[in-house]
């Protein structure tokens, strides 16, 4: 008897989803390039479910039933091209592969064009809620023509996160939307994990709490409506773990440099091209390559000297300054991000519903968070909302706490700490609600020394002047 769906690589995400998709009622089969790693998955974790392995690509396509479901979870980049290669001649019309890994979402537009031109259906997908979420429900992020979702959906809606209102899966949009929706997402979060690292520099090195301290602060914060996230979550767990070796809490034993696998960068360098603003996704993006020079650092150090951090005042009132400061940020992030992929759809022609990829980032994903309920009725309110500043709720929320966020990076400034992500944010918020910008004078310099011309306040035209006497 066939099987209903397939799997092609089987590290850590690749088991997980597919033990998700058989546990759901999908008997499925399984191929990786390593015979090892198929051995060992069905010795351990597939002992005694509907899996079927197989060990060379022409008997893993036929085990499947047709028309074919194909899950690829193999490295983004070429792996991806060298499997479709390898599968194109094994497949009939209408057989189908889905790119479930972390693609560009550029190579994504190039094999739809290329598998549908070939008469096959084609698939990019973002997934997110890491080895977790692939097994027990991840956010998922499908973009292609809306007939290859329709075919799949049954199965998506199942081994999605589930939520007070549906599975954290929905038809994204043609082409490579799923995996632009998935770029941005992890824009985002690299965006709060940079905001909650500098409240921690901030709690740590500016009021001297310890980790029993921090692991009180993260957990009463992830109480909160605002605040309530996994990320946070995590951080208060971190922050009880200890080091059986030292004794001291493990996190203070770790190596501050930080690792990316391209999606952070991916978004900026997209940003730039579409002409949007993201400062602090850009800011956390450079956080964590100022973090990589870690050498470079050590010896800056002993000869670039700065203040030494004081505080005299409320240290309880200063904690929740940082709270209100990193809820502030946090609204300017997710504003950032939402507003990148509005101009992309807008230039693409992928008819993103803003509300709906809030809807799905509510489960399963690194960035679920309560607050994400507030970003969703924010654009089923105004469909056409063109910044989440300008929503009610996130534009009060701003205006009440704005003077606590401005206090917090003016201390963090007159002690040496560097909060580049608050500050981005701030910078965001203050650009945005300005009539009036200085870049009067850039025009005027652009038009002094090229003659790249300016308009005029008072009326209509194109201008240029001679500036030199």
């Amino acid at each position: 008897m066939a099987q209903s769906f397939g799997v092609i690589g089987l590290a850590v995400m690749g088991e997980n989803i597919a033990l998700n998709i058989e546990r759901n009622g999908f008997p499925i089969a399984v191929y990786n390039r390593s015979r090892s790693k198929t051995d060992a998955f069905m010795k351990n974790r597939a002992g005694g479910k509907n899996v079927v392995p197989t060990f060379s690509l022409e008997e893993f396509v036929g085990a499947l039933e047709r028309p074919r479901r194909i899950l690829l979870m193999v490295q983004a980049g070429q792996p991806v091209d060298m499997v479709i290669d390898a599968l194109k001649p094994l497949l009939d019309p209408d057989d189908m592969i889905i790119d479930g890994g972390n693609s560009l979402y550029e190579d994504t537009e190039r094999r739809v064009k290329d598998l549908e031109g070939a008469g096959f259906n084609f698939i990019g997908m973002g997934v997110s809620g890491g080895e977790e979420g692939a097994l027990n429900g991840p956010s998922l992020m499908p973009g292609g023509s809306k007939a290859a979702y329709d075919a799949i959906e049954p199965i998506m809606t199942k081994i999605a996160a589930q939520v007070d209102d549906g599975p954290c899966v929905t038809y994204i949009g043609k082409g490579g939307s799923g995996h632009f929706v998935k770029m941005v997402h992890n824009g985002i979060e690299y965006g709060d994990m940079q905001l909650i690292a500098e409240a921690y520099d901030l709690l740590k090195n500016t009021l001297g709490l310890e980790h029993e301290a921090l692991h009180e602060i993260f957990t009463e914060w992830n109480k909160t409506e605002e605040l309530d996230s996994f990320l946070i979550e995590i951080t208060a767990d971190i922050f009880k773990k200890m080091d059986e070796e030292t004794g001291k809490a493990l996190v203070e034993m770790i190596v501050d440099k930080a690792g990316q696998k391209g999606t952070g960068r991916w978004t900026v360098m997209s940003a730039l091209e579409l002409g949007v603003s993201i400062p602090t996704i850009t800011a956390a993006v450079n956080a964590r390559i100022m973090s990589s020079i870690k050498a470079e650092r050590m010896i800056a150090a002993k000869d670039l000297t700065g203040p030494t951090a004081t505080f005299n005042g409320d240290k309880k009132a200063f904690i929740d300054k940082i709270r209100d400061a990193l809820y502030c940020s946090k609204i300017c992030s997710y504003a950032q991000g939402m507003d990148l992929l509005s101009k992309a759809s807008a230039l693409n022609g992928y008819d993103l519903d803003l509300g709906e990829t809030a809807r799905i980032w509510k489960g399963g994903c690194i960035i679920r968070a309560a607050f994400l309920n507030k970003i969703k009725q924010a654009y089923d309110d105004n469909a056409k909302l063109p910044n989440l500043l300008l929503a009610p709720e996130f534009k009060q929320s701003i205006l009440d706490r704005q003077d606590a966020w401005r206090d917090v990076i003016a201390t963090a400034a007159k002690n040496g700490i560097p909060v580049p992500a608050f500050s981005a944010s701030l910078d965001y918020f203050d650009s945005y609600r300005r009539e009036n910008l200085p870049q009067n004078l850039t025009q005027a310099q652009r038009d002094y020394f090229g003659a790249h011309t300016y308009q005029r306040l008072d009326k209509e035209g194109i201008f240029h002047t001679e500036w030199a006497e």
